[in-house]
């Protein structure tokens, strides 16, 4: 691709795609959580089939379908899915047992599992600032954790539940941090549109084949809700996408965390979900030491390309 074939920067368009991504699946969560007790393979089926459209859509208007059936990996894009699903499941299944803005602010450790995981599978480097930030957030993560975590011990109910509700969030974004190392490699081969269309159509198929296990009768309003949260996370995905090809992901990346507002309105406003001050605090201070990497991120990417300017060619 030469530098004219290159497609135009326009950070506000990106940022505002970025935004837009965020509002998407902030609904399709909320809309999650407002079907009620649903199998969780279940929500994953309906997730997944009908996000498939809008992202069908997409490429058969870009002509890209026929190329995102083809790859040299479905190995790898399998695994991806597989990862992806389980972490999808964890998550869905946590949002019936917590308040939205603690599984957002829960859900922040992913980027810092990242960094762990990228240190110790990929050798990359990781220097003190970033590991300071990374155990700053993780402090966060335990501060809004803490309640919920501790109430188990009193043995109600509704405490043992929002616990296993934590656990469940943090283990899917540890395992969303390792679906994230899987597409790291995947890009460096496949097209993008080939990469969402197999982890849709492999997250569909796993979450069908969830059905012998106790999919839950769901009547016309949740079947409803789950077919529209389906197509806000095809939607989301598709303008998140669409971000990146306007802007810098350390333009985007810390517009993710408008999230934890949309959270609050939401979890307010329709779930009657007051945040407590320890979400609040925690999530205050997990947004900050994700915001501190993603700067810390851009620094290094500028010297690392300022180094390839300077430095003589090898050969």
């Amino acid at each position: 691709m030469t530098l004219a074939d290159a497609p135009e920067r326009r950070p506000l368009v990106g940022i505002a795609l970025k935004i837009c991504s965020v509002i998407a699946f902030v609904a399709m969560s909320a809309l999650i959580k407002a079907a009620g007790e649903v199998f969780t393979g279940q929500v994953v089926f309906f997730r997944s089939l009908f996000a498939i459209i809008p992202v069908v859509l997409v490429m058969t208007w870009r002509r890209e379908l026929r190329t995102a059936f083809y790859t040299k990996r479905p190995v790898s894009h399998i695994l991806r899915g597989l990862v992806g699903v389980a972490s999808m499941g964890l998550g869905f299944f946590a949002l019936t047992r917590l308040p939205l803005p603690e599984w957002v602010a829960i859900n922040y450790a992913q980027p810092l599992i990242v960094v762990v995981f990228s240190a110790i599978f990929l050798g990359e480097t990781v220097r003190i600032f970033r590991w300071t930030a990374v155990a700053v957030g993780f402090v966060g993560v335990v501060i809004v954790s803490w309640p919920k975590l501790t109430l188990i011990t009193s043995g109600a109910d509704l405490g043992q539940g929002e616990a296993v509700g934590v656990v469940a969030v943090l283990a899917a974004a540890a395992i969303s941090a390792v679906a994230m190392l899987l597409v790291r490699r995947l890009v460096l081969t496949e097209q993008s549109a080939t990469i969402v269309f197999w982890f849709s159509a492999t997250s569909t198929v796993a979450g069908l084949a969830t059905l012998p296990f106790g999919w839950s009768p769901i009547d016309a309003t949740q079947a409803v809700i789950l077919i529209a949260a389906g197509l806000c996370g095809g939607v989301g995905q598709i303008l998140m996408t669409e971000s990146y090809r306007h802007a810098d992901m350390s333009t985007i990346a810390p517009f993710e965390y408008t999230s934890m507002i949309l959270a609050i309105i939401i979890g307010y406003v329709i779930f009657a979900e007051v945040p407590t001050i320890y979400t609040l605090v925690g999530g205050t201070v997990v947004v900050g030491a994700g915001l501190f990497i993603i700067w810390r991120e851009q620094r290094l990417g500028l010297q690392r390309a300022q180094a390839r300017k300077v430095s003589p060619p090898q050969g």
